[in-house]
């Protein structure tokens, strides 16, 4: 008889040796499964079938809608109008480029949901133009790649539609609602350590705009700002279900950035929609994927293992929580977002939502935000990657650079962990469970 023991070991330590030989994430997940089903003697069509279904599911369509309506609006030039927006509002205090970066990618998040898409498109125009203005690279890049964290909490964001997904069907409205405050919040605080900065090394001012400027600049970014609107809006209110508002969104954003920006010519669509797939594809094959390993700790009991390992530890919810974070955040180093949400979820979910009592709302948003840290952290963090690539600098550089905004970073975690009110207010105001 096949010891379950010996079944949790292989299936853990052998995902663990795998990645540590550089294989990617998906036939580690997928080579893992296969050979736990083989010692487990159970069907390999059985984790098959388990990797169909863990895409077969109407929700999961709205991740291509997503990501092809961030594509529409990366290239379509809201970016740019986004930072001159953004430059109107803020650009006249002292660093002001550093502040409009933020804020640039606080709006931007809220169209693509994306923190690697906000870095290559917000810091390919903001890293060089803060370089020429005299900031220094490394500070630079630093400011862009944090600051693009927000796009996985503002919503829309296609990471929470995954989160739902492995969560068990939490409600997509609620949780694009509660990522609003929280990604508010990161936004402010990381403008703070940035002007903190910015005065000690005398960053200079941005110019001030006329008044006829100022309309033609707000006129064309709220054309970009409607895609979010719309999708917000139609979930809210009920007329749309996710998917249906990410592809109406879809919609928009081509006639804005064909007809109404008109800065790429319409045969750059198929280039666009290559690029859509390109992304899709990695997405889905994880979440495949991650559908059969995701089984096998079902079948192994090893959630119910792990919430007996952490209650062991203590009871006490702070430490508990505390020890969480550390975990998501060590494993956020080592290991892309989207993998981690589908793996993680079924293993701390039990612990922080059914043992704590955090809701399954707040939990989401911690999640979105240890991982989205993770994203700018060595070794594998891919929005820090880009950021280098960008501003040419090394990882080291930037690292070191980035401490402060870490930080910063981890003080807003804590406080969304604690103070359950700032992920839960807007979604019990607006969308209330019956």
């Amino acid at each position: 008889m096949p010891n379950p023991t010996v079944a949790t070991i292989l299936l853990l330590g052998s995902f663990a040796l795998f990645l540590v030989l550089r294989i990617s994430i998906t036939f580690s997940l997928v080579a893992s499964s296969v050979l736990t089903a083989m010692y487990l003697k159970i069907p390999l069509m059985a984790i098959v079938q388990r990797m169909v279904q863990g895409v077969n599911v109407f929700s999961l369509l709205a991740i291509p809608f997503f990501i092809l309506a961030g594509e529409l609006m990366g290239a379509g030039g809201i970016s740019r109008r986004l930072i001159e927006f953004s430059n109107l509002l803020i650009g006249r205090v002292r660093g002001g480029l550093a502040l409009v970066n933020v804020l640039a990618s606080m709006f931007f998040g809220g169209i693509s949901g994306s923190a690697v898409a906000d870095v290559s498109s917000i810091g390919t125009i903001l890293i060089p133009m803060m370089k020429d203005k005299g900031y220094d690279a490394d500070y630079s890049v630093a400011v862009t790649v944090t600051s693009a964290c927000q796009g996985i909490i503002i919503p829309p964001s296609h990471n929470m539609v995954i989160y739902s997904l492995a969560a068990g069907g939490v409600s997509v409205g609620r949780l694009f609602l509660g990522g609003f405050i929280p990604g508010v919040m990161l936004g402010l605080a990381l403008m703070v350590i940035s002007y903190i900065i910015a005065v000690k090394r005398n960053y200079p001012k941005e110019r001030r705009y006329t008044l006829k400027e100022a309309l033609i600049i707000t006129k064309d970014a709220i054309y970009g700002m409607m895609t979010a609107v719309i999708i917000m809006g139609g979930v809210i209110s009920g007329v749309f279900t996710a998917t249906e508002s990410a592809a109406i969104a879809c919609i928009y954003a081509f006639i804005i950035t064909f007809f109404v920006y008109r800065e790429i010519p319409l045969r750059r669509m198929g280039q666009i929609l290559l690029n859509c797939l390109k992304t899709l594809a990695m997405v889905m094959s994880l979440i495949a994927a991650a559908s059969a390993f995701g089984w096998l700790l079902a079948f192994l009991k090893i959630p119910a293992m792990a919430t007996e390992a952490l209650l062991g530890i203590t009871h006490n919810r702070i430490v508990l929580l505390l020890l969480i974070n550390l975990l998501l955040l060590g494993l956020g180093c080592i290991m892309d977002m989207a993998p981690l949400i589908l793996i993680t979820t079924p293993i701390l979910y039990p612990v922080v939502v059914k043992a704590l009592g955090m809701s399954p709302i707040q939990f989401g948003i911690m999640l979105m935000l240890n991982l989205g840290i993770g994203l700018c952290t060595p070794p594998v963090g891919s929005a820090l990657f880009v950021g280098c690539a960008v501003g040419k600098i090394s990882i080291e550089e930037a690292t070191k650079a980035m401490l402060p905004f870490y930080a910063t970073m981890i003080v807003v975690l804590l406080i969304i962990t604690f103070v359950p009110d700032f992920s839960l207010y807007i979604p019990n105001l607006v969308m209330p469970e019956k």
